[in-house]
């Protein structure tokens, strides 16, 4: 089902838009907000977690992203000045220690903003951070995906929880889809890229 939007132009009544009702509604107000501010979504996102917080948490401008129920942000630590010399557990456990210090330090602040951003864009926060070459999730959000498969697609999952690979259909599941994510992402990243540019010829609309 759709809505057709009439409109005047030149004494004459014209069709502007056709607004999808059902899925599309979601998208509502990233279509009617983006012709007032410049950018994508996620491009509006980050600008406002930047804004919101305070200068110095991060070494440079933090990662965010965000799916229908979850934002994202992870911010990169400066490196805690271990030597070239210093053994992998070492500088492991440097890294480890930077970031339960910024965890406690800042988690007031972060409760703060996650409040503000779960009231404005409808979604949970979870924080992170990387120090060094690794990465840490402070929260994250794990959600129920209902699907349907054929038999031919519950014995591949079936098959992975006998062997014991997962503990259970759903375990198997998200097995698969991280497995995809891992070995797919350069083709990942240019479908995302392609949304991306969906949205910005959204943002600017029909030019006649």
């Amino acid at each position: 089902m759709a809505w057709l939007v009439y409109g005047i132009v030149g004494g004459r009544i014209c069709g502007l838009a056709v607004l999808a009702v059902g899925r599309q509604v979601r998208n509502l107000y990233y279509m009617s907000t983006a012709k007032e501010e410049a950018g994508s979504p996620t491009e509006q996102l980050r600008a406002w977690f930047v804004g919101r917080m305070p200068d110095g948490w991060f070494a440079e401008a933090p990662d965010v992203r965000l799916d229908r129920e979850e934002i994202t942000v992870v911010g990169h630590l400066e490196d805690p000045g271990t030597g070239p010399d210093t053994a992998e557990a070492e500088r492991a456990a440097a890294a480890d220690g930077r970031a339960r210090k910024f965890r406690e330090e800042t988690r007031e602040h972060r409760v703060e903003i996650a409040r503000e951003a779960e009231l404005r864009f409808g979604r949970k926060v979870s924080w992170g951070v990387i120090c060094g070459d690794r990465k840490v999730m402070f929260t994250t959000v794990s959600v129920p995906v209902m699907t349907r498969l054929r038999q031919s697609e519950r014995r591949v999952l079936d098959t992975l929880v006998d062997a014991g690979v997962a503990r259970s259909r759903s375990d198997a599941l998200a097995w698969c889809v991280r497995l995809v994510g891992e070995h797919e992402d350069t083709w990942l990243a240019q479908l995302r890229e392609a949304l991306r540019r969906v949205e910005e010829v959204r943002a600017v609309g029909p030019q006649a």
